[in-house]
């Protein structure tokens, strides 16, 4: 909770992206004074990363809801499979949470099975999931005013020469019996834009307003808004066209402008959160991923909801709230809690105590190391995402390999086949060395030219640094700090250079964005570890 109390100064303006880096695929919801918002979390643990507001200017981060096994196994999910576009609802004084487990988006086929849990609070516990239809992703729950609850989602088409994204449809959810019942329905079809995705619907002022995405999730994306006196529709699409979108404005700070849901505040002001991209150079690679950000919504005198242009503005005005400022994150993890802090997520596997150890070394983190730096079942990387353009994380870690077998050090990190690591390992002569290497694309670059004996240095400190869409690397034996004399390219680490298209067909998607993290290996399973003093963060400007 804040340390200080919030005063009644009238916060003045939001500055976007509200949540920097890699927090796509927004999911807002208020609870009365409270804020929310609910982001994709693909093959990382926690899933679905939530963040929490009183004034919607300031934002800390809660963690994620799906933290264990029972609720997700992401063991041997693909690259930017996993969570996708989780949606949060509050009803009958529980939430719900809707999430997509992907397993697949190859051939046409996607394999997305969609689930539901409750809880009485964001912190949980949170229930048993319940398996819904696999019909399509990006599915979410509306509640209306009977009281009867629906699941939307997107209709997945596999079929050659089909439209793969073949509209939005919607079947009736028993709480009481925890299941869908009643037939499908296709409600909408979507406009000449195409990929229709993300819906939601909401009631206001006697009509139903579905909300969904088009164009894909990259430089064409949009929101379209349609309505409906019935639930079932016929939905009418706004004439005015899309209610956001950034296509055909390069000059535009804030890129991929689309994916929205829509939040009303306590004094029925209307905001929209919605998905952004921010590319160093124009429609260039977005080293920071899908972000979250905010729009002000205005009601037209036709009754449409209408965002000033119809894009998405780096500034808009607060609602009239009282300002609620968090205390700030603390630039150095010393790692004396018992559990990992909110800004660290884990890879495909959970932060279970089979190989995250907070207790055995007072301050300091045990990891113990897991598969090659491409393995898909039990890697041993803990990351934070990069939220800002400049930014470094250093450490020091103590490391005592016993071969080329066993790997300890930092890493830029994008996703199995595209990452920099400098890494602490055994040379065959039996000497502690730092070696570096890079992945491109799957293919690894190795630099034995700058190969650094530690010179049995016990404590060795590590730092990775992003300096916009250069990376660099540098490493403290006890006598100071030296960077490595190569510059290695951070825009491998996005999402435009990890999407592959064979043939017409995605062999490989890019949904996330960049991360620094701690990376350990011990590919002959002989029980090595590292221990990580401390991890700082720091932001340049």
């Amino acid at each position: 909770m804040s340390t200080e109390t919030a005063d009644v100064t009238t916060t003045r303006s939001i500055r976007n992206p509200v949540l920097p880096g890699f927090h796509p695929d927004p999911s807002i919801l208020r609870v009365g004074d409270d804020y929310y918002l609910a982001t994709s979390t693909f093959e990382w643990y926690p899933g679905v990363r939530v963040h929490h507001s009183r004034d919607l200017v300031h934002w800390r981060a809660l963690g994620g809801i799906v933290t264990e096994r029972r609720l997700l196994d992401l063991r041997g999910c693909g690259d930017s499979n996993g969570i996708w576009a989780p949606d949060l609802t509050w009803h009958d004084g529980l939430f719900h949470l809707v999430y997509s487990d992907v397993a697949s988006f190859a051939s046409g086929y996607w394999d997305a099975q969609n689930f539901l849990t409750t809880a009485p609070a964001i912190t949980g516990p949170w229930s048993d999931p319940v398996r819904l239809h696999s019909h399509g992703f990006d599915a979410s729950l509306f509640h209306d005013d009977d009281g009867t609850v629906w699941l939307l989602a997107m209709s997945a088409d596999w079929r050659p020469g089909r439209n793969r994204f073949g509209g939005i449809e919607i079947q009736q959810y028993d709480p009481d019996r925890r299941q869908l019942v009643g037939p499908t329905r296709l409600i909408f079809t979507g406009t000449e834009v195409g990929l229709t995705e993300a819906p939601h619907i909401y009631r206001h002022d006697g009509w139903y307003w579905l909300v969904t995405a088009e164009g894909g999730t990259s430089w064409e994306h949009q929101v379209t808004v349609a309505r409906s006196r019935e639930l079932f529709g016929p939905y009418e699409v706004d004439p005015a066209g899309p209610l956001l979108t950034s296509v055909g404005r390069p000059d535009l700070t804030l890129q991929k402008a689309g994916h929205g849901s829509l939040v009303r505040t306590q004094h029925g002001d209307w905001y929209l959160a919605h998905l952004v991209g921010r590319p160093y150079t124009p429609l260039g690679n977005c080293v920071l991923g899908r972000e979250t950000a905010l729009q002000k919504v205005e009601w037209s005198p036709g009754g449409w909801p209408r965002i000033p242009g119809g894009i998405p503005a780096d500034e808009i005005a607060a609602p009239d709230l009282p300002a609620h400022p968090w205390p700030a994150e603390p630039a150095t993890d010393h790692f004396d809690a018992p559990e990992l802090a909110s800004w660290w997520s884990t890879l495909r596997r959970p932060a279970t105590d089979d190989w995250i150890d907070l207790r055995s070394r007072p301050s300091h983190l045990r990891v113990y190391g897991g598969q090659s730096p491409v393995g898909k079942q039990t890697p041993s990387l803990v990351a934070r995402r990069v939220d800002a353009p400049r930014c470094a994380l250093e450490t020091v870690v103590e490391f005592d390999p016993g071969n080329h077998r066993h790997l300890a050090g930092i890493t830029g990190y994008y996703n199995t086949q595209n990452w920099h690591y400098l890494y602490l390992t055994r040379a065959d002569d039996g000497r502690t060395v730092l070696e570096l290497l890079s992945c491109d694309s799957g293919r690894r670059t190795p630099y034995p030219e700058l190969t650094v004996d530690t010179g049995g240095a016990r404590r060795v400190g590590l730092r990775v640094r992003f300096d916009g869409p250069a990376l660099h690397f540098a490493y403290d034996l006890g006598d100071g700090w030296r960077e490595l004399p190569v510059t290695l390219d951070a825009t491998i680490l996005s999402d435009e250079h990890a999407a592959q298209i064979v043939d017409g067909e995605p062999a490989a998607w890019g949904f996330t964005g960049a991360l620094l993290g701690l990376w350990v290996q011990d590919i002959g399973g002989d029980g090595h570890y590292a221990d990580f003093d401390h991890a700082t963060y720091h932001q340049k400007g």
